[in-house]
C-alpha cells in the first residue's frame, strides 16, 4: 500500500452510514443526494470523514452520455421490460447495473490544503478492496477492462474479468470516491442487459460519443471469481473490518441537522436533473 493512499484511509474518525439493507424503497437518486450532501459537510469541516455503504434494487444508472443515444426511448423500454428502473447520475461515466447483489461504498474525505490528487483517491479505494479480500489467493488488478460496461482505468478485475468500477465526485472541498462491488449473481447477465440497452438505443447509427461494445464474458461477480458464496453482508463485514484495521476509529452515524437540510435541496436537484435527462 502506498503511503499516500494509506494516509487517506487513516482518518482520525470514520463516521459509518450503513444504507445497505434499506430495501427496494431506497432509490438511487437518494444516494446521489446523500453523497453530494456529505461532500459539502465533510469538505466544510462540519462532519468527520464519512464512509457510506448502500444497495439499490433493480436500478440501471445511466450517464448523461447514455441519454444522448439516438433511440433512447427504445433503450429505456429494454430496461423497463427487464423489471429495472432507470435514473441518470449527476456525474460522469456510463450505464451500470445495481441490484441486491451489488454492494456500493462511498468514501468521503475532506480535500486538504494540498488537495487530493484524483489518482490518490482511486488508489485508496483499490487498496481498501485488496485488503477486504486478502484472505483469498487471487490477484486483484486495476486497469480498463475492454468490453465491460462503464469502462475506466480503475476497473477492478481478477484474471481479466471485471467485478467492480470506481468513480469520483468533487464538490465544495469534499471528495467522494465511489465503488460498486458485484458480490453475487451473474456478472455476464448484468452485462447482457446493458448490451441490449445499447443495441436498442443506438441501432448501429454513427454517434458522436463512443459507447462500449459489451462482451458479457468479461464481467463476473466476486462469488463467481472466488468460487465462494459471498453476499452483500459478507462484503459489508469485510469493509468495516478493513477500514477499522487502518484508521483511528469507526463510529456508526447518520446525517446531522444541517446535513438533513442540505439533503432536501440536493435531492430535489438530482431528481429534477434525472427526469429532465430522461425526457
Amino acid at each position: 500500500m502506498t503511503k499516500l493512499s494509506l494516509e487517506l484511509l487513516q482518518q482520525p474518525i470514520w463516521r459509518i452510514i450503513d444504507q445497505s439493507s434499506l430495501g427496494p424503497m431506497f432509490e438511487g437518486l437518494q444516494s446521489f443526494a446523500m453523497d453530494d450532501t456529505l461532500c459539502t459537510s465533510v469538505g466544510a469541516g462540519e462532519a468527520p470523514a464519512t464512509a457510506r455503504a448502500w444497495v439499490h434494487h433493480d436500478t440501471i444508472v445511466l450517464g448523461i452520455q447514455d441519454t444522448r443515444t439516438p433511440y433512447l426511448k427504445d433503450g429505456l423500454s429494454v430496461i423497463e421490460q427487464a423489471g429495472f428502473r432507470s435514473i441518470v447520475r449527476n456525474s460522469g461515466g456510463l450505464a451500470v447495473v445495481l441490484d441486491e447483489g451489488v454492494l456500493n461504498i462511498s468514501l468521503i474525505f475532506p480535500e486538504t490544503e494540498k488537495g487530493i490528487d484524483i489518482n490518490r483517491g482511486y488508489d485508496a479505494m483499490v487498496e481498501l478492496v485488496k485488503m477486504m479480500f486478502s484472505d483469498f489467493d487471487a490477484k486483484i488488478e486495476a486497469y480498463e477492462v475492454i468490453g465491460s460496461y462503464c469502462p475506466g482505468s480503475y476497473d477492478l478485475s481478477i484474471e481479466g474479468r471485471k467485478f467492480a468500477g470506481i468513480s469520483q465526485r468533487r464538490i465544495r472541498g469534499g471528495v467522494a470516491v465511489q465503488i460498486y462491488l458485484c458480490m453475487s449473481g451473474s456478472g455476464s447477465d448484468r452485462a447482457k442487459l446493458i448490451g441490449e440497452f445499447y443495441r436498442q438505443s443506438i441501432k448501429r447509427e454513427q454517434t458522436k460519443h463512443v459507447y462500449p461494445e459489451i462482451q458479457p464474458a468479461v464481467m463476473a461477480s466476486l462469488s463467481e471469481l472466488l468460487q465462494a458464496s459471498l453476499t452483500v453482508q459478507d462484503g459489508m463485514l469485510r469493509f468495516l473490518q478493513s477500514l477499522k484495521s487502518v484508521s483511528g476509529s469507526i463510529q456508526a452515524g447518520s446525517l446531522n441537522e444541517r446535513e438533513a437540510l442540505l439533503y432536501d435541496g440536493y435531492f430535489s436537484r438530482v431528481t429534477e436533473r434525472s427526469e429532465k435527462a430522461l425526457k
